[in-house]
């Protein structure tokens, strides 16, 4: 017996390490089992569509859980891992993802982002229009909200992408599609943004139609801006034509004797009623302010700024809207520039010689009554006769040579008087201005040309 033992306590410690090295073997093959089954698996799974895909291995049993689209692919997933050699049994975890009923997706922009929310029938669904936002919006923060759920209607893919592609003309808003209705809301992001929605629109796929669509259009904007500084007119915003364009830069040019027009407008649909009708008189008030200016939104006509001196204020905020269309609405708020230091009378000719240089009070043709294109120069006139408050003025009258000379001395004298008319209502004394006509006596060039008949024709003023 004591031999056995003896015997025994040699060999022993040999078979431990034997054990160990037998179960070392025997994990790492089934570990290399497991492992090769559930690549296969998964290799077996490449083709199918499915969500949130999860294989484990025990031995040669396989658990797979998925989320899928429909029973159709649900089935086929499972029988394709029931398929790997090797697998000797599948537990079944998979599920049908959620129907949605109705089927609602949405697009809606804020001033920051975008958000896409509701639901998408596919990964790859969401992918395409989450991409297809963050590529058509310009660097937009796109947010993906959006839920996996079957139910989705038929050509969702290419109806959400069109729809989509609007959510770039708005402003604001919100696009909803619930099954195959279309439901739309918001501000357009530039005018003509509304009309080219509705067009299109009408490229969704067959069976889609719209329930709503209340995109509104942004106001229709007008701006002038008058720069003493930069002695400059910037015109802004929208006209609705060519023509309109046209007319109304050529009507800021006559109007605004000394500034440079700096046109920016662009045509666009949309224009309200009565538009040009109404902002070429606006126009007429912004060019009697010192600087000033004009805003024009739909129907609504808003000047501010100052003017050259208290009279000329009152003017402007009594006569603004008078020659308006019916139906347009204004706000002038007008305050008074400060006065202008005093300057001794050679200054003042040197100034009233400056201003008329580089304008002209005009007349309708033939007659005395004055243009009211004049009216930004003769209030800059009135401003210089202001700052030499005891100076006495001629006012000189002058025509061209064209009809007989006793029409056109009668002309220049009646014209003389219609400038100090004008003058003594602006609150400036008459008994400081003397009008004296001088018919065609005292030309500065030749009368042979119309530009040299244009140069005769024409007010001085001369300070004594």
């Amino acid at each position: 017996m004591h031999g056995l033992f003896k015997w025994s306590s040699k060999w022993w410690p040999g078979v431990i390490p034997l054990v160990v090295l037998w179960g070392i073997a025997a994990w790492t093959s089934t570990a290399t089992v497991e492992a090769d089954l559930a690549a296969r698996s998964n290799a077996a799974l490449k083709d199918t569509v499915l969500d949130k895909r999860r294989i484990s291995v025990d031995g040669r049993d396989v658990t797979f859980a998925a989320n899928a689209f429909s029973e159709d692919g649900r089935l086929s997933a499972v029988a394709s891992v029931e398929a790997v050699p090797g697998v000797r049994l599948v537990n079944d975890e998979t599920r049908l993802v959620p129907e949605a009923k109705p089927y609602v997706w949405s697009a809606e922009r804020d001033v920051v982002r975008v958000t896409l929310g509701g639901n998408a029938p596919l990964p790859s669904s969401k992918s395409k229009l989450t991409e297809a936002a963050k590529a058509g919006l310009g660097g937009v923060e796109v947010v993906d909200q959006m839920a996996l759920a079957r139910g989705a209607p038929q050509r969702f893919d290419p109806a959400a992408l069109l729809l989509l592609d609007q959510i770039g003309k708005l402003k604001e808003g919100k696009i909803t599609l619930t099954d195959n209705k279309v439901a739309l809301a918001g501000m357009a992001r530039e005018l003509g943004g509304r009309e080219a929605i509705a067009a299109a629109l009408r490229n969704l796929p067959d069976g889609y139609s719209i329930a709503a669509n209340d995109i509104k259009a942004p106001p229709y904007v007008f701006q002038a801006y008058k720069d003493p500084v930069a002695v400059t007119l910037t015109l802004t915003g929208y006209v609705p034509d060519n023509n309109v364009h046209a007319a109304l830069v050529a009507a800021a040019g006559r109007k605004f004797f000394s500034e440079k027009v700096v046109d920016n407008l662009k045509a666009s649909i949309g224009a309200p009623s009565g538009f040009a009708a109404a902002v070429v008189p606006a126009l007429g008030a912004l060019s009697r302010l010192s600087t000033g200016t004009l805003v024009v939104s739909d129907r609504e006509v808003k000047l501010s700024g100052d003017a050259l001196y208290d009279a000329a204020a009152g003017q402007i905020r009594e006569g603004l809207g008078k020659d308006f269309p019916q139906g347009w609405q204004y706000k002038a708020e007008v305050t008074v520039k400060p006065a202008a230091a005093p300057v001794d009378p050679t200054v003042c000719q040197q100034l009233f010689s400056e201003t008329l240089s580089k304008g002209k009070i005009r007349f309708e043709s033939g007659k005395a009554d004055i243009v009211p294109d004049s009216a930004g120069l003769l209030d800059r006139l009135i401003e210089t006769a202001m700052r030499c408050p005891n100076a006495t003025i001629e006012v000189a009258g002058h025509t061209d040579s064209d009809g007989e000379e006793a029409a056109n001395q009668a002309l220049s004298e009646r014209r003389a008087q219609a400038v100090v008319d004008y003058l003594v209502r602006a609150g400036l004394p008459a008994n400081r201005f003397t009008p004296i006509g001088y018919g065609s006596t005292q030309p500065l060039a030749g009368n042979e040309s119309e530009d040299g008949k244009a140069q005769n024709r024409r007010i001085e003023f001369v300070v004594k």
